[in-house]
């Protein structure tokens, strides 16, 4: 009974939620979609013409809001482990970044160009162990680095989401070797309770 009481108000909070409600009428998928156009508006990260890397995309409320900046000239490649209908402007793999495979066929994509951003929303699978998913998020957010340094063009930007916590400062402290500033951001948009907080690098060194 006290697990349906609780689920039970979780949709009732879900439904009543102003940014829930706002997707649903202006078409995004998800309401995560305000977490980026947020930290947009702010710091003016997407670029009509731009070519974006979209790690962690489905359902794709993220490249939906690119999609819409970019115009006909800019490209989308996203990836994710679950299935995502298509976006405009969008080429999606579904499968897992951290597969060796599923890498080389997003660079097989890319073409060898450089990209002007690249943002991540991956995050693990919640085991309930505080310790196990710190560090599995943190390894995300190195992987996505890594990437990040590979791709990005020169003063190209980086948006990460991430959790405080054990290996949080020193994933900072390596950003900040990699971009010119690094901002520590908590969007209006992310649930007062949830812990995650994003991570922005702007012009790539």
């Amino acid at each position: 009974m006290k697990k349906t009481r609780t689920k039970n108000n979780w949709i009732k909070e879900h439904l009543s939620d102003k940014y829930v409600q706002k997707a649903q009428h202006e078409g995004y998928r998800s309401r995560a979609a305000y977490k980026l156009i947020e930290i947009n508006a702010k710091y003016n990260l997407v670029k009509k013409n731009n070519r974006i890397v979209d790690l962690g995309s489905a359902p794709g409320s993220w490249s939906q809001a690119l999609s819409s900046i970019i115009g006909e000239s800019g490209e989308i490649f996203a990836i994710d482990l679950l299935p995502m209908e298509g976006v405009k402007n969008t080429t999606f793999i579904q499968g897992d970044f951290q597969d060796n495979a599923i890498l080389d066929q997003l660079e097989l994509l890319l073409k060898n160009q450089p990209v002007d951003l690249v943002i991540s929303d991956m995050a693990p699978n919640i085991s309930g162990n505080k310790t196990r998913d710190q560090a599995l998020i943190i390894g995300l957010n190195e992987l996505s680095l890594e990437f990040a340094k590979d791709w990005l063009k020169p003063k190209g930007n980086f948006l990460v989401k991430t959790f405080m916590g054990s290996g949080f400062e020193e994933f900072v402290k390596t950003m900040k070797n990699v971009f010119k500033r690094v901002i520590i951001k908590k969007p209006e948009s992310s649930r007062d309770r949830s812990a995650e907080f994003f991570l922005i690098g702007l012009e790539k060194l």
